[in-house]
Order: C-alpha cells, then structure tokens, then sequence
C-alpha cells in the first residue's frame, strides 16, 4: 500500500539559503527464502534510517520485501516524494550483475536458472529511474557488493546458494560500473565486480562508516563518502574499497556548520589522494607487522613526509612500522595503578590504532599530568608515579617516532631520563630498568639521524655504562650480547666524530665479548652475526690507519663468518646485503694494494647480489642505494684502469639512482652525502677527459652540497672532509682555467679543513693523505706565481707526510704512487732535481715490475725518463 511522509524538515545549506525537502527510502533484505539467508542488514537498515532522520531526511523503512512489494516501495516513494529537493534510495541485501546489468535481490529471488533469477530480482535502473523522476539531488546508495553471493558457505560475505551450473558464468558477485551516473550520485559498498565484508558486529563496515560519517560537519557529500571509503579501506586492512560515481549537478552538504576536522577524519581524506602503487607498498609494510594500515597512512601523509614516494620510503615506513608494533607492545604490557591513567593510555593505543597520533599523544599527556601532579602532592607516591609518568612519557615518544616526529619523540626521550634519575637507579625494577635502556638506545638513533654526533655520542656512552652495570649484575648471556653491541654503537659515532683510537677500543672490545658468547652460545646465530660486524669495524678503522694487512685478517674472517649465515639462511635479504658490504672493502684493499683483478671480481660479486636484492623489491630504497654505491665502486676502479669514458658512465649510473632518491626523500643527509660525493665522482671522469666546463659544473655542485651538510653538524667530520675535497676540486679546475688567484684562495680554505683534522688525529691516514694533495696542489699554484719559497716549503710539507706513509705500509701500492708524484712536484724546486727524479723513476718501475702500478699512471714511466734525461 501507498505510504504517505508524514514530516518536512528544513535545512539551510551553504549552496542555498530556501528551505530543503530531503526524502528517502531504506530497503533492508536479509531474510531470503531461496538463498542464503543474511544477518546484518535489518540492523543495517535502522541504522541508516536513524541517521538520516536527524539530517532532516523524511524516511520510509522497508524490510524483507519480495520483488512485488519492492516495486509497490519504488513507486510509492517516486509519487509521493515527487518534486523533493534532496532522494535518497539506500539497499542493503544481495547484488549481482546478470550479463552487465546490476540488481537487488529481494526475499523471493530464486537462483534456480537465469530466467528465473532475472524474472525475479530488482533492476538497479528501475531505482535509477524513481530517483531521477522525485529530485533535483538522488543519492543511491548500495551495501550490496558481496563476495560469492551464491556460495553455500557462511564466509564473510553476503552471498546466496550455489547457483545452476549454466549460469554461473553470466552472473558475477557484486556489481558493475554504472557508466550513466546523470543527475545521481551512486555509492556501492565495494568497488565494481570486487567482494566487500558483511561485518562481524551488527552492521556491515560500509554502513558503520556510513552512518559514522554521513552526518560529518560542513562537508559535500563526495568528500563525506571519501571518509566512508578510506575508513572501511583502513579497517578491512586494504581489502575492500567502496565505489562512488557522481553524476550530480550542484553540491550537497548533509550539515551544515563548518567546522576544523578531527585528526582521523584529515588523515582519512589525505588517504585518498595516495597512489595505489604507494597503497600497495603500505599495505604489504603493514601485513609484515601485522599492524593496523591507520597509523602507517600518518607516518606517510604527516607534514615531515608528505613529500617521500613508495621507493624512498620503505625503510622509512618499515622504521615507523617497527616503533608503532614497539609501542603497541608497550601499551598493551604496562600496567598503572591509577586507573585513570590505565584507561587514558587504553584510548590513546586506540586512538594510535586509527593513525591519530595528535590524538593519542594528548591522551598520554593527560595521563603523565596525572602522575605529575599526583607524585608532587603525595611524597610517599613520588617513585611510584615518577615511574608511571616516564613509562607513559615513553609511549608517547613512541608515538612520536612511529609519525617521524624526530623533535618531539627526542623531547620526550629525554624526559623520560630525567624522571627515572628522578626516581634513582635503585628505585628501578627490571622492566624500568629495560624501558631506561632502550631509551638511550632510541635516543642515540634518533640523534644520529639527525645529525646530532655530540648527543648521540653521550646517549650511546650512556648506554654503555648503564649495560655494563647490568651485565655485572646478571647471567643472562642476552645482556652481555646488548653490551657488546652498545660499544658498535658508540665506536660508529667515535668514528664519525674521527676518533680512531677510541672507536678501535669499542670495536675490539664489542669483539672479544661476542667471541667468548658466540663460543658459549654456538647456537645463536645471530650472534655471529654481530660478531662479524664488529670485524668489519675493525677492518675499517684499520684500514684509515693505513694497517691493510691487519684489516685484510678481519675482513676475511667476517666473510668467513658472513657466507656461512647467508647459506644457512639463504632466503634472508639482510644476510645477502652483508655479504656485499664485506666483499666491498675486500675490493677496497685489493683496490688500494693494485690488484685490480681481484678488487673487480670482489665488486662484481657485490653488485650482482645487490641487483638480484632490488629486482626482487624495486622499490626499497636501501636496496636501490646499494646498488648505486657498487656503480660508483666499479666507476673508481674503471677510472684507475684509465677508462674514463667507462667510469663516467658508472658514475652517471649511480648518480640517476641517488637523485632519484634525494628527490623523494631529500631530509636523509646520507642520501644528500652521497649526491655530493657523486657529483664530485663525475667532476673526476669529466676532468681526465678535459672536459672542464662540465667538470667545474659537477664540483660546484658537489661543494654546495657539502657546505650545507658540513655547516649543519661542524663536529660531524665525515662532512668536514668532504667539504675540503669538493673545495679543492674547484680550486683545480680553476687553476687549470687560469685562475691562479681564485685557486689558491680555494686551496688555502681547503687547507686549513684538512690541516685541522690532520692534528685532530694524526694516525688517520686519510686525512694525512688529504693533507699532503692540499699541499701539493698549493706548491704547483705557487711556483706558478714564481713564490720558490713558498712552493718549496709547500712540497717539502707534502713530500714528508707521504714518505711517511709510504715508509708504514710498503705494500699499499696508492701511497707509493702518491710518493711518486710528491717526487715529481718537489723536483721542481729541489736543489738536485735529478736525484729526486730518478728515485721516483726508480719506484715507479718496481711499481711496474709488480703489477701494481695502474694504467692510468703507466705514462709516468715515459714522463720520468724524459725529466732524468733533460734535468741536470
């Protein structure tokens, strides 16, 4: 029978200011007689007819209609709503497309045959056409796209009995695009020919959302039902996406007052405009962590990363992914005894679970005020709630770092320190104890990725000393494993602050505890692998001393060690990647020794593992980087052999990579180091084809980077260094241009970087070696500008620190070429210039007779012959 609306409520809109007719009609079918029979949609139904009439909807519900009771609704709705503003159709119930035509199932659809199933469902065109014939504005709206709806199986989905075995194939679960949207907006719960969930509480996800978002402040209707589809996208975990196609001529706001949305709601319509290839990456990083896609989608869209892509930001999102899975952990485990604060920290864990991390954090800043002012008013609570506000404190740096807030997750680190030295070490239990621990850690990470070396340096020094207290107390050999491990961490920032000795102490001391617990131990192969990393270490510093047999010792051992795990694993990434970097500084020494046979089977070795890691994931960005730091090894050893053309291209190669790279994610200062280093790489390769237009272009561009690297962390000496090397490149392409003034002021600010760090460490041959060019370089300007005496003074520094390096190490075949060529430059103002020339001609053909002397320098034989013979 006809069903007269009873009510007409008026509503402004911010499209017009008259009053609004809104009316609809709600269809819910769940009771089928002939198919599987469903149980959310009545509550469905409710649900929606109670939303829309606070909106100002006039609404009609219909239950459980069989297809002539459907068609009476239809046109019951289409005569008596006829001339309203706003119409609305919503259906919850079965769906299918039949040879591209949609429709609804009422109660009585039979599935028995095609004719039968045509005969008796419900033509989404016939709604279409009572839609358009009753308003200006129709909305349909269809939670019906259901998986397998004619499976016999109760699964997740909204289905039907099996149908006859000669329809099968014209009927598809769910339904098809609409394609002629005129007039009408259509919603459909999943997207086209796709399944969507039938829900495990009363409603369905599409009309929970829905229903949540419909009446949502200050929204038109297409950004409302963006909220719907990236919410029920979110917590289906990326299986299911709803489809809108809008046809409407004029905008529609449900309510009216315009108003600052909360954090989900922005996170969910900024979750909208992410790539599906960038979608995909997210929900594989979220399915490994076996985590919620909310709060990774914040991480990814939060104001520090909106700029990052799929490929840079792996190992960021995996990072993030790691500290939100460590937070979670935490939220679940610790226990307050307020239970205020319990029940803050229970909603701020949900609200981390929806990716609100503004939201979640304020929850825990509330609950850390709580013990705050509970622990200054009540001094027999003070350790106690000294302790619950660093744990909550805690959390909230975690849920800092998981939106790669690194300002406000350090901030929050550090609190966390003072309160427990607030408390006293004493007064810490075992699990204050670990959460004081994996502070530091935490902050040393943070402060090393944002390039804070004196902090992290003394967070990491912290560390130390807090494990080596524990490790004294307890017989758990994991304890002693994290000590070990700690002094890694401090040797890396030794290192970085170009401590050697220091640094060498760390590392052999990290080295003697994991021998003596990979002994004890034989089993934990992880282990191994620190034991390992910590000879790598080793070598490296080794190496910078100038002790190339010493470091060939560990890094063989670590090989050892590396290729054994890598085998007993070999479907493990990370164990394949540490192959790589120990066969690299094989390459290295075998590089530096003139063996450039053996150093270029070990670089090829490494690249082919890397290529084989970043084919199978193209777009992590570590594996990506690798790969660029293999091209632009094999670009030094091409140069080396002479091959400049063929260097120029591996460089090039590398470079492509890495700018990609810092384009995507251009706050990563090691992304931006290496861009630096590469362009200077290229500067080389241009220069040995005298091309020096281009070549002073590449280290211009290596020494802007550098400068702003160098200027924002002066302690960070890896940087210092480099910025004295993009100067002197400058400086020698100037001079070769004719610039002579211009050059040797170049020369003399390269100069005072280097002779700075040359007395911050005289045992590091690298920065001798540095040193001794800078000198060289600033003798040859200056017998140009016919300054002897300045010339002489300059090579005679030069010439001394090479001899001696040569004298440390007779077999590093790069030190004697670089005597060779300190020969050659103080010739020029020697008093017995033959005597200094026919010693150099002499070392370069025992260079020669070796083997060792590069092809690249084999024109110095030539050269030298010719100044023995004309010099007197």
């Amino acid at each position: 029978m006809r069903l007269l609306f009873a009510l007409l409520l008026m509503l402004a809109t911010i499209v017009t200011a008259a009053a609004e007719r809104r009316v609809a009609l709600v269809i819910a079918e769940d009771d089928y007689r002939l198919v599987r029979p469903l149980a959310n949609p009545l509550h469905d139904g409710e649900a929606m007819q109670a939303v829309l009439k606070k909106l100002g909807f006039e609404v009609v519900l219909e239950t459980n209609r069989d297809l002539r009771r459907m068609r009476r609704a239809l046109d019951d709705f289409r005569e008596d709503a006829k001339g309203a503003d706003v119409a609305l159709v919503y259906f919850s119930g079965h769906g299918v497309e039949i040879s591209g035509d949609n429709r609804l199932l009422p109660v009585d659809a039979d599935s028995s045959s095609l004719d039968q199933l045509d005969k008796t469902s419900l033509p989404l065109e016939e709604v279409r056409d009572a839609v358009a014939a009753t308003a200006k504005v129709g909305l349909i709206v269809l939670d019906a796209c259901r998986s397998d709806p004619f499976s016999g199986s109760s699964g997740n989905g909204r289905g039907a009995t099996s149908l006859a075995k000669e329809v099968v194939n014209k009927v598809k679960p769910g339904l098809g695009r609409v394609g002629r949207a005129e007039n009408i907006l259509f919603a459909f719960s999943a997207a086209p020919g796709e399944a969507a969930a039938d829900g495990t509480g009363q409603n369905s996800p599409f009309t929970t959302a829905l229903t949540k978002y419909l009446g949502t402040d200050g929204l038109e209707i297409r950004s409302v039902l963006t909220l719907v589809q990236q919410e029920v996208y979110d917590l289906t975990r990326g299986k299911q996406l709803p489809y809108v196609e809008s046809g409407l001529p004029k905008l529609f706001f449900a309510a009216e007052a315009k108003e600052q949305l909360p954090e989900r709601e922005r996170l969910l319509l900024a979750m909208a405009d992410v790539t599906p290839q960038m979608r995909g990456e997210v929900e594989q990083i979220a399915n490994d962590a076996d985590m919620p896609l909310a709060p990774l989608y914040g991480a990814l869209i939060s104001a520090d990363a909106s700029h990052l892509s799929a490929g840079s930001l792996n190992a960021r999102l995996r990072e993030a992914a790691d500290a939100f899975v460590k937070v979670r952990s935490e939220m679940k485990a610790l226990a307050s005894d307020d239970p205020q604060v319990a029940e803050l920290r229970k909603q701020a864990e949900e609200q981390l679970s929806l990716g609100a991390f503004d939201g979640a954090r304020a929850l825990l800043a509330k609950a850390a005020d709580i013990d705050n002012v509970s622990r200054q008013a009540l001094k027999v609570n003070f350790v106690s709630r000294t302790l619950s506000e660093a744990a909550t404190l805690y959390l909230s740096g975690g849920a800092a770092r998981a939106d790669f807030d690194y300002a406000t997750a350090i901030k929050d680190y550090e609190t966390v320190l003072s309160l427990y030295g607030e408390a006293g070490q004493s007064s810490l239990a075992l699990e204050d104890a670990d959460r004081q621990i994996r502070t530091l850690d935490e902050l040393g990470k943070l402060y090393t990725l944002v390039g804070n070396t004196d902090a992290a340096g003394r967070a990491f020094s912290a560390l130390v000393s807090n494990l080596e207290l524990r490790s004294a107390r307890e017989t758990d050999p994991s304890v002693k494993r994290d000590f070990a491990v700690s002094h890694i961490k401090l040797g890396n920032i030794r290192m970085a602050q170009g401590d050697l000795p220091a640094a060498l102490e760390n590392y052999r001391t990290a080295r003697s505890m994991l021998m003596d617990l990979t002994a004890a131990e034989p089993g934990r192969l992880p282990w191994f692998g620190d034991f390992a990393m910590a000879d790598d270490k080793i070598g490296n510093v080794l190496v910078t001393q100038g002790d190339l047999a010493g470091a060939s010792q560990v890094y063989q051992e670590s090989l050892s060690i590396k290729k054994q795990l890598a085998a007993n694993e070999p479907e493990r990434a990370e164990l394949q990647r540490d192959l790589t970097i120990t066969y690299d500084e094989i390459g290295n020494l075998a590089h530096s020794a003139g063996q450039f046979d053996n150093a270029e089977a070990a670089y090829e070795e490494s690249l082919k593992i890397r290529l084989a890691l970043a084919g199978k994931k193209p777009q992590d960005a570590e594996r990506q980087r690798d790969v660029s730091v293999s091209h632009e090894t094999i670009g030094d050893l091409k140069r080396e052999r002479g091959d400049a053309a063929g260097a120029l291209a591996a460089y090039q190669a590398s470079h492509v990579i890495v700018d990609q790279l810092v384009g995507r994610d251009p706050d990563n200062s090691e992304l931006k180091r290496d861009l630096s280093v590469g362009n200077a790489k290229i500067g080389n390769a241009l220069s040995d084809q005298e091309k020096w237009p281009d070549a002073l272009a590449a280290y211009q561009e290596a020494l802007r980077i550098s400068r702003v690297l160098a200027g924002s962390d002066p302690n960070n000496t890896d940087w210092q260094r480099d910025l004295s090397v993009s100067i002197e490149k400058v400086a020698g392409v100037l001079a070769i241009q004719g610039d002579q003034n211009g050059a040797l002021k170049a020369y003399m600010d390269s100069f005072a970087i280097a002779d700075r760090l040359a007395k911050l460490d005289p045992g590091n041959a690298d920065w001798q070696r540095d040193l001794s060019i800078t000198l060289s370089e600033i003798g040859m300007l200056k017998v140009k500008q016919r300054d002897v005496k300045g010339a002489r003074q300059a090579f005679q520094d030069s010439l001394a620190i090479r001899q001696q390096l040569a004298r440390s190490d007779p077999d590093n075949a790069t030190w004697q070429r670089d005597l060779v060529v300190a020969m050659v430059g103080y010739a020029q103002v020697a008093r017995n210039p033959k005597v200094v020339l026919s010693q150099a001609l002499d070392m370069t053909l025992e260079l020669e007779r070796t083997g060792r002397l590069a092809p690249r320098y084999k024109f110095m034989i030539k050269f030298l012959r010719e100044r023995v013979a004309k010099a007197k």
